[in-house]
C-alpha cells in the first residue's frame, strides 16, 4: 500500500495520532507527528529512523510555519498533512462559558486553520497532497451535552467542503473523516473537559450525558488501530471521498438524523417552498 509517503499529523503523543503514526511507519513512510511538550519521550517510545517529533501548540501559527517549513527541510516534501489536535467540551450550550468555549475553537477550529495555511503553499507548489481533518461523529449530528463540541466540528465540516472544491482542481484532496466513539482515552478526562458551570434544569439532557460518560469511556464500539488502516487506505485513494465516516455508530446517527430533517421537511414543504417570488418558477 505504502507508496514512501511524508506525513504530518498533529497530536500524535496518543489516540487516534498515535496510531495513525504507528500505522504510516509499519508501513514504510516517515512522519512528523506534533506534541506540546517533551518530543524526546515520544520519539524514544517509537524509536523509528522514519519518525521525527516536534513540538507544536497549534494555537501558535508562527510555531505552525516554523513545524511546516522544518517537515520540508528534514523530507523534502509533505503528501499527507492529519489534522488530528483537539478536544472536547462536555456542556450544555448555556453552561460553557465564552473563556471555555472560545479555547476549545482556538484548539479546534483555528488552530487547524493555523497548521493547513502552513502546508498548503509546499502542496500547492507540488501539486499534490492530502489533508485529512479528523472531525467526530458530531460534526454530523449534535446531542444535548455535546453542542458546544459539534459546533467546533460542523465548523471543520463546513471548511473542509470547501477545501475539497478548492483544491481539486490544484491536484490536492482534502478529506473530513468522522469518527463515532472509539475506545482511545478521550473520555477520561486526557482530551475531554466539563464546563465548570452545572445548571439544574439541564439535569435530564446535559446532566444525563455527564453520567454517562464515564460508563462509556474505555467500553466504544469502535477500534483505533481498524481507524488508522482506514485512514492509510485514505492516504493511498485515487479519488478520495470528501466524507468518510468512521464506524457503525456514526452511520446510525447521521441516518437517524437525516431521517428527522427528511420528515420535517415534507411537514413544512407547503412553507418551505412558499418564500420565492412569484416569478420564480
Amino acid at each position: 500500500m505504502s507508496t514512501n509517503k511524508v506525513w504530518f499529523i498533529t497530536g500524535a503523543s496518543r489516540g487516534f495520532g498515535l496510531e495513525i503514526t504507528k500505522a504510516a511507519l509499519a508501513s514504510g513512510d516517515k512522519v512528523v507527528g506534533t506534541v506540546r511538550s517533551q518530543p524526546e519521550k515520544l520519539a524514544n517510545e517509537l524509536d523509528h529512523p522514519n519518525f521525527q517529533a516536534i513540538i507544536l501548540d497549534v494555537t501558535n501559527e508562527a510555531q505552525a510555519i516554523e513545524a511546516a517549513g522544518k517537515t520540508i527541510e528534514l523530507f523534502g516534501r509533505i503528501d499527507v498533512l492529519v489534522n488530528n489536535a483537539g478536544f472536547g467540551l462536555l456542556s450544555a450550550v448555556e453552561e460553557g462559558t465564552d473563556k471555555e468555549v472560545r479555547h476549545m475553537y482556538d484548539t479546534n477550529v483555528f488552530g487547524l486553520l493555523h497548521v493547513t495555511r502552513a502546508f498548503l503553499p509546499y502542496m500547492r507548489q507540488q501539486k499534490s497532497g492530502h489533508i485529512i481533518n479528523i472531525t467526530s461523529v458530531g460534526g454530523l449530528a449534535s446531542a444535548a451535552g455535546w453542542g458546544l463540541y459539534a459546533s467546533t466540528k460542523f465548523a471543520v465540516e463546513g471548511i473542509n467542503e470547501a477545501l475539497a472544491d478548492e483544491l481539486r482542481p490544484l491536484g490536492i484532496f482534502s478529506t473530513a473523516v468522522e469518527p463515532g466513539y472509539f475506545r482511545t482515552n478521550f473520555l477520561d478526562g486526557a482530551s475531554l473537559t466539563s464546563a465548570a458551570k452545572v445548571i439544574a434544569d439541564y439535569s435530564e439532557t446535559s446532566g444525563k450525558m455527564r453520567e454517562i460518560v464515564p460508563q462509556v469511556s474505555y467500553n466504544q464500539p469502535g477500534d483505533p488501530v481498524k481507524l488508522a488502516q482506514a485512514i492509510l487506505k485514505l492516504a493511498a485513494a485515487k479519488n478520495p471521498p470528501v466524507h468518510l465516516p468512521l464506524g457503525k455508530d456514526t452511520l446510525f446517527y447521521f441516518n437517524q438524523k437525516m431521517e428527522k430533517f427528511n420528515a420535517e421537511i415534507e411537514e413544512w414543504r407547503e412553507i418551505i417552498t412558499s418564500t420565492d417570488h412569484d416569478d420564480v418558477k
